[in-house]
């Protein structure tokens, strides 16, 4: 039982309350969150770092893997939004029947892991050949890769998903300030091995090309099923996230770009790869806990759209911009000690505290502008900013992100 419980306080009640400015309380379950968002994006990091050699043996995967980790986080850290805002709201059910909000909300997380696996897989191919990789793997590699290995991830994160919510209801948490890093912990320490794990599937060719064809099927046949269902919110939640998917996946495709180009740099220094995800993970949970706040908000009427930032936002705001830097701090420790542990080469950790400090300087200021200005966007479009907010703010910061950790290698001379 919860101490507003104890009290005889209303726990929705409470939950406003905390909504209406950041809150001690607020601020240390985020940064708890994102301290462990940062341990387990470490974890993926060692994983890349130790899966060089197989990412050289395979030419032109590194293109899929920003994009393929921050999968999961997109679809659903923005299941945790709209299941956060149905909590706010006092709609949330814990069931999965299509007659429920919860059940539609998660079938159609299934089908856009599904669709958007296959889309980036596509793209991945096409990125590949035009920027030129050479020896590049098929498409039906690229399929098989990122099907199975998103649907591997897939499930585990939505477990954690439900789980979340269900704990914020259960134990009055604020979903707002841990669903995002939490979620986002989950995809990046569970999508990268799985895509390891899926790119064993390649070594025979006519076995890979059975299931690629076979994840393009059923794909296309559980996509129809939903468009034509009579579940209004299934259909309404793909029609809005699919064209913000798409274009996320194609943002983070390009981050996969700039690192595929800097290979070099990051294969004889290991450590840096496993800075990779923790640095892409928490600027986008950051900003995916602004965004997250801030849907909240307007739903609830707290505050407009307004172009210049109003003393609610603003508050929240300040808060994330002050989290950045112990959150970044931490990140640069960690990866460092994880690095040193087994035996990564490394620019030490001076140099790798100032890489981390300022593309985390860029990172933040990307943060702040996407995530407010793209959530005001989506209530000024008439779109739920629940299914636009986490997807545009961590497709953002994956490009801007790897180009703004690229750009700090150099400048401080790590590389």
């Amino acid at each position: 039982m919860s101490k507003a419980e104890v009290l005889g306080v209303d726990v929705p009640v409470v939950r406003l309350m905390r909504l209406l400015g950041p809150d001690p309380q607020g601020v240390r379950q985020s940064l708890s969150a994102l301290g462990i968002l940062v341990v387990t994006s470490v974890i993926a990091g060692v994983v890349l770092g130790q899966s060089h050699e197989r990412l050289g043996e395979l030419p032109g995967l590194l293109l899929l893997v920003p994009a393929a980790i921050a999968l999961p986080g997109k679809i659903f850290g923005t299941l945790g939004s709209r299941l956060g805002t149905a909590i706010h709201t006092g709609t949330f059910r814990m069931s999965l029947g299509l007659n429920s909000v919860v059940g539609q909300n998660v079938w159609a997380s299934v089908v856009l892991t599904l669709l958007m696996s296959v889309v980036l897989a596509f793209f991945a191919s096409a990125l590949a050949f035009i920027t030129g990789v050479e020896h590049a793997i098929g498409v039906a590699d690229y399929l098989v890769v990122s099907v199975f290995g998103g649907v591997l991830a897939a499930v585990m994160v939505m477990l954690v998903t439900l789980g979340m919510a269900t704990a914020s209801v259960r134990f009055g948490l604020d979903p707002d300030n841990v669903t995002a890093p939490m979620v986002t912990a989950a995809g990046d320490v569970l999508a990268l091995p799985a895509l390891v794990l899926a790119s064993y599937l390649l070594d025979h060719d006519a076995f890979t090309a059975v299931l690629a064809a076979g994840a393009v099927v059923l794909t296309v046949v559980l996509l129809g099923l939903a468009v034509r269902s009579s579940a209004s919110l299934l259909r309404t939640v793909l029609w809005e996230s699919i064209p913000v998917l798409v274009l996320a996946g194609v943002l983070s495709l390009m981050a996969g770009v700039t690192v595929e180009n800097r290979f070099e740099v990051f294969s004889e220094r290991p450590v840096l790869l496993v800075l990779i995800p923790g640095f892409l993970a928490a600027a986008g949970a950051l900003g995916g806990i602004l965004s997250n706040r801030l849907s909240s908000k307007l739903h609830l009427g707290l505050i407009g759209p307004s172009v210049m930032p109003v003393r609610k936002a603003r508050g929240d705001i300040w808060v994330i911009a002050a989290m950045a830097l112990p959150v970044f701090v931490f990140l640069a420790l960690v990866s460092q000690g994880a690095g040193s542990l087994i035996d990564l080469a490394g620019p030490g950790l001076s140099r790798l505290l100032g890489v981390v400090l300022l593309g985390g300087v860029l990172a933040v200021v990307v943060v702040v502008l996407v995530g407010y200005y793209g959530t005001i966007a989506a209530v000024s479009l008439g779109v739920d900013p629940d299914s636009v907010g986490i997807p545009t703010v961590t497709a953002v910061l994956d490009l801007v992100g790897a180009l703004a950790l690229v750009f700090a290698i150099q400048a401080v001379g790590a590389a």
